[in-house]
C-alpha cells in the first residue's frame, strides 16, 4: 500500500525551498498526524541538528513513521558533492551522506542522493564524473546495506543537474552499479520537465523506483498545478510501488493549506 508523507525542512540557509513544513519538528510532526499523514520526511542541517531521541518520541507519540532523509545540506550548506573535481571534497562528501545514512539507517529509513550528486563541466568530462559518481554510489549503498535500508538516487531537472535527468536512463545507470540497493526517487516536479510522459516514466524506472515526491507540476502540492495525477498513480501501481508518496512542495500560500491539499489529493489517487 502507498503511504503518505510530508517534508519538514530544519536548514535555515535554505529558506524558501520546496519544503511543507520548517524549523520545528514537533509542530511539524504533530501537524502531519493530524491531517492523517503517514510519515514524515526529514531535511536536516546534519545529523547533529536532529535529537534522535526527541525524534523518536515524536514518531511514536504521533503514530507517524520516518519516511526519509534528504542530505542536500552537504551542498546547501557546505558545496560538498560525489563529482567534485577536489577529491578531499568527494571524500568529504561521502562522509557527510555516511553521517546522515548512520543516522537514519537505524531507524529503518534511507537517506536521499539529490543535490550532492554534483555535475560535470568544465575539466571535468560528463565520463569522468560519472565515473566519481559510480564510486561515491557503490560505497555509500553498501554503507546503507549495513543497515538494511536502501540508498534513494533523485533524478533532477536540466537546471539542477546535467548527469541523469529521466527515470529510465537513470535506472539503466543504477544497474551497472556494483550495489543492487540503490533506488530511484521519482521526483513528479522534475519529471513534469524531463519526461514526455510522466507515467511512462515511472514504468521505465520499475521496480528501481524506491520513493515518490507528490507534487504537482508548479511544485507547489499536488491538485494545485496542471498535472494529472490519475495516470501516474495508476502506472505506480502497475509497477508494484509500495512505498511513499512525500509532499517536497512549496508552502503556498502557507503550510498548512499546502498540507491540507496534498492529504486530499492523495487520498483522491490512492485510497
Amino acid at each position: 500500500m502507498i503511504r503518505s508523507s510530508v517534508t519538514i525542512a530544519l536548514v535555515p540557509e535554505a529558506k524558501g525551498g520546496p519544503f511543507v513544513f520548517w524549523d520545528d519538528l514537533a509542530a511539524g510532526c504533530a501537524k502531519a498526524a493530524e491531517l492523517g499523514f503517514d510519515g514524515v520526511e526529514v531535511f536536516p542541517r546534519g545529523p547533529e541538528a536532529v535529537d534522535k531521541a526527541q525524534l523518536q518520541d515524536l514518531l511514536a507519540q504521533h503514530n507517524l513513521q520516518f519516511a526519509a532523509m534528504g542530505t542536500g545540506a552537504g551542498m546547501v550548506v557546505h558545496q560538498l558533492s560525489l563529482t567534485n573535481p577536489d577529491a578531499d571534497i568527494r571524500a568529504k562528501a561521502v562522509d557527510f551522506i555516511k553521517s546522515i545514512i548512520d543516522f537514519a539507517g537505524p531507524l529503518g529509513t534511507p537517506a536521499i542522493i539529490g543535490s550532492m550528486q554534483g555535475r560535470h563541466g568544465g575539466d571535468v568530462s560528463k565520463e569522468r564524473a560519472l565515473d566519481w559518481l559510480s564510486t561515491g554510489l557503490n560505497e555509500l549503498g553498501t554503507h546503507a546495506a549495513q543497515h538494511n535500508v536502501p540508498l534513494l538516487y533523485e533524478p533532477l531537472n536540466r537546471y539542477e543537474t546535467n548527469l541523469f535527468n529521466r527515470i529510465g536512463e537513470a535506472a539503466d545507470y543504477l544497474r551497472t552499479l556494483s550495489v543492487e540497493n540503490v533506488q530511484i526517487l521519482a521526483d513528479l516536479f522534475h519529471m513534469n520537465i524531463e519526461e514526455p510522459c510522466i507515467a511512462q516514466g515511472i514504468r521505465d524506472g520499475g521496480d528501481k523506483v524506491g520513493h515518490v515526491h507528490f507534487v504537482d507540476s508548479n511544485r507547489q502540492a499536488a491538485g494545485r498545478g496542471h498535472m494529472d495525477h490519475a495516470p501516474i498513480a495508476a502506472a505506480l501501481t502497475e509497477i508494484g510501488y509500495d512505498g511513499f508518496a512525500s509532499a517536497e512542495a512549496f508552502p503556498v500560500p502557507d503550510s498548512d493549506t499546502a498540507a491540507k491539499a496534498t492529504i486530499d489529493a492523495f487520498n483522491k489517487y490512492f485510497r
